[in-house]
């Protein structure tokens, strides 16, 4: 009985499980419980402390709590920074967490320089092609994205894009979602014939990938249907739209964020069929 770190793992475990089944609400005690047991067998910094903030700042933010979420992740970064001289993986993963809660309190400034920082350590860190360097590339790109430098994006999204290839034989789900970043850019640029089959190959890859219904083939199926819209291509975007929705209805929560965006883009289809 009492505190043990077998306990503590085996909680951050069945928490990591419910999180990925998408069950956060359930995540988070557990994660609670795990942070407070290692708080109490590890006195000052410690590297499971250090992830266990992590863990339990993940799933704030994934119930929108983001203001708690960033004290939590400047807390493991800080500790980070103590526990490991230099580059480390788990300081470049921490400096990745808290640019996106920064990212999303509206402070772009702050997340793009956290993610070049992330970026640059990785890059020291892990020669050639690396999942992480990818996943960084992919964030900064992102950013610049969202602040309106898209021909930076577009360097960024297609080096990702070339750098997954390599590092994943065959489909994997980040070469789908950098077939659809950089189809997205290249559509911005006014490109649309080079964005148009990014966008179908992304979808292809993804039905491969998920058999049935799947939120990811749902999200690629509306991008594709927007894309047809934005060309004037109303017919064709149609049913992209309608099996969009549907798909979404079936494996999204009622009230989803992209539920509402997907059913509006639905609408407006439809509108531009009728007139």
């Amino acid at each position: 009985e009492g505190d043990d770190p077998d306990v503590a793992s085996s909680l951050n475990n069945l928490a990591s499980v419910r999180e990925s089944l998408g069950r956060a609400g359930e995540a988070e005690p557990l994660y609670a419980e795990a942070l407070a047991m290692y708080r109490r067998l590890f006195e000052g910094d410690h590297p499971d402390v250090a992830s266990s903030l992590n863990n339990l700042a993940s799933v704030l933010e994934a119930l929108g709590r983001v203001g708690e979420a960033e004290r939590l992740y400047e807390e493991a970064l800080t500790m980070q920074l103590r526990l490991f001289e230099g580059d480390h993986p788990h300081v470049a993963v921490s400096l990745n967490n808290l640019a996106g809660v920064r990212w999303a309190l509206g402070r772009a400034g702050e997340a793009e320089r956290l993610y070049e920082e992330a970026l640059a350590m990785q890059r020291r860190l892990f020669e050639g092609d690396h999942p992480h360097v990818a996943r960084s590339l992919n964030n900064i790109a992102f950013v610049r994205r969202a602040l309106g430098r898209v021909s930076e994006a577009e360097t960024l999204y297609a080096e990702a894009l070339a750098m997954r290839r390599r590092l994943f034989e065959g489909d994997h789900p980040d070469v789908a979602s950098s077939l659809n970043n950089l189809a997205d850019v290249r559509e911005a640029l006014g490109r649309a014939g080079e964005a148009e089959p990014l966008y179908v190959d992304a979808l292809a890859m993804y039905r491969r990938l998920f058999e049935g219904d799947h939120p990811d083939v749902a999200m690629s199926l509306n991008n594709l249907a927007v894309f047809h819209g934005e060309q004037g291509r109303w017919k064709v975007a149609l049913p992209l739209a309608e099996e969009a929705l549907a798909m979404g209805g079936r494996c999204l929560p009622a009230g989803h964020p992209d539920l509402q965006l997907w059913k509006a883009n639905l609408a407006l289809i439809r509108e531009r069929l009728d007139h």
